[in-house]
């Protein structure tokens, strides 16, 4: 394969460097606060989102399938657990990829019509990016628990929270977030699965603005201890400002760079700038540390969008100035410190804009190139939470994973056969996204 694409070598590498040139040049500003049906296209009728690429509801991993049953009840289309069940099995339902509207979300990555999202803006592009707002740790609705607890907490985000964080928001003129990824990066953060700076930094920018709005004084200091009690917040800043960026290097003839890596428990995906294909193979194990009371025959395999991260040299790519981060995935230091120089073998370029002091301020590696991935044997290496397999239980540890070299083989053959590429329906409703396994095949 890689011998049929060195005659368009010069070309590959002119379109990888404008894919580059449009990442590095993306900013990320949290602009607001929206209901998912005011903001994102097309969520006006019975449709969820989810992460990674499409998938069924039969083969969706218990984590994916309690936050689609929490999502139903939370949207008022079931009042139990078992009504919630029966309809989303019933195929009344459009299950689609969060990725497919400009979204992402982290573990199961659900989204539904009434849910609050984050919106991001980048004015150079003039494209937008969203996500949910993080719940924080335990019994959330992104490992699948839709207790009536559960349920609450995501109404008082919907009532009380997103409207005070808008208002705040509107004041403030919007809040800088590729510039505080730049920040936490010198502060011990990788803005994947440690984000204690970031959110602090965060935190530090949008209080004065909550403050300076007309709500209660008690719904204020409950919203800044919501955004203070969850050293997660900054994620759900953090992935969309990736989304954000990676797609305005999307859509480059003849690139090989990735775009999008996306996990939904039952398969890993990635698409490429010169392709809207999923190109997917079988989801991983995540091989790490379980908390107490845990083995790993109760972790489900890898799920979630966050490893939007790692396509934008984040997250694991970027562990080595992060070296806390072994106490919670497993490992050394020094391990961390290889991963992030590997990750420079794999990819096209590196972004100045994210440098890491430990390693002597080297910028973070960026544009996963498929070619080298095949050439190398390398795979891109991700740092994520372990989902409890069934609904509700939460996380039970942390820890390392890479995708399917499948994913890398089917996405170059498409390139090496200057495959057709499938333009995406964006018709509102049930739209249907190609997908290619490891055989080319379509489904």
């Amino acid at each position: 394969m890689l011998e049929h694409l060195e005659a368009r070598r010069p070309e590959i590498t002119r379109a990888n460097d404008e894919v580059l040139r449009r990442v590095k040049s993306a900013q990320g500003k949290l602009v607001g606060v929206k209901l998912a049906r005011e903001v994102l296209p097309g969520m006006d009728g019975r449709i969820i989102l989810h992460a990674g690429p499409p998938i069924a509801w039969a083969n969706m991993a218990g984590p994916m399938r309690g936050a689609i049953i929490g999502a139903l009840m939370y949207e008022g289309w079931a009042t139990t657990p078992e009504l919630a069940l029966a309809l989303a099995a019933s195929g009344e339902i459009c299950f689609a990829p969060c990725h497919e509207y400009g979204a992402v979300g982290p573990m199961a990555g659900v989204i539904s019509p009434s849910m609050p999202v984050h919106v991001l803006l980048d004015e150079v592009h003039e494209k937008r990016a969203y996500c949910t707002v993080n719940e924080g740790l335990g019994k959330v609705l992104r490992y699948g628990a839709h207790s009536e607890a559960v349920l609450q907490r995501l109404r008082w985000i919907e009532s009380d929270f997103a409207p005070i964080l808008d208002a705040a928001l509107a004041l403030a003129g919007g809040i800088d977030v590729k510039g505080i990824i730049s920040q936490a990066l010198h502060m011990g953060d990788e803005c994947h699965n440690r984000n204690k700076a970031a959110t602090g930094l965060f935190l530090r920018e949008i209080m004065p603005h909550v403050l300076r709005t007309n709500f209660p004084l008690e719904q204020k200091i409950a919203a800044l201890e919501f955004i203070k009690g969850n050293d997660h917040y900054f994620l759900n800043l953090s992935m969309p400002y990736c989304k954000l960026a990676l797609a305005a290097g999307h859509g480059v003839e003849q690139a090989t760079v990735c775009t999008v890596m996306a996990r939904n428990g039952y398969e890993f995906g990635i698409k490429i700038s010169s392709s809207d294909r999923w190109f997917t193979g079988k989801a991983n194990k995540i091989e790490g540390l379980l908390f107490p009371g845990f083995t790993m025959e109760d972790a489900a395999p890898d799920i979630g969008d966050s490893a939007i991260t790692e396509t934008m040299g984040l997250g694991g790519f970027a562990m080595g100035g992060a070296p806390a981060i072994v106490q919670f995935v497993g490992g050394r230091v020094e391990d961390a410190f290889r991963y992030s120089r590997q990750m420079h073998e794999i990819c096209h370029g590196e972004n100045q804009a994210f440098t890491l002091p430990t390693l002597d301020f080297m910028p973070t590696a960026l544009g996963i190139d498929i070619r080298k991935v095949i050439a190398t044997g390398i795979l891109p290496i991700i740092n994520t939470g372990m989902a409890h397999k069934e609904p509700g239980v939460g996380q039970v540890g942390a820890g390392l994973v890479r995708p399917p070299m499948s994913c890398f083989k089917a996405a170059l053959e498409a390139v090496a056969s200057q495959a057709e590429v499938d333009l995406l329906c964006h018709a509102p409703g049930c739209s249907r996204f190609p997908v290619h396994d490891a055989e080319g095949a379509t489904r």
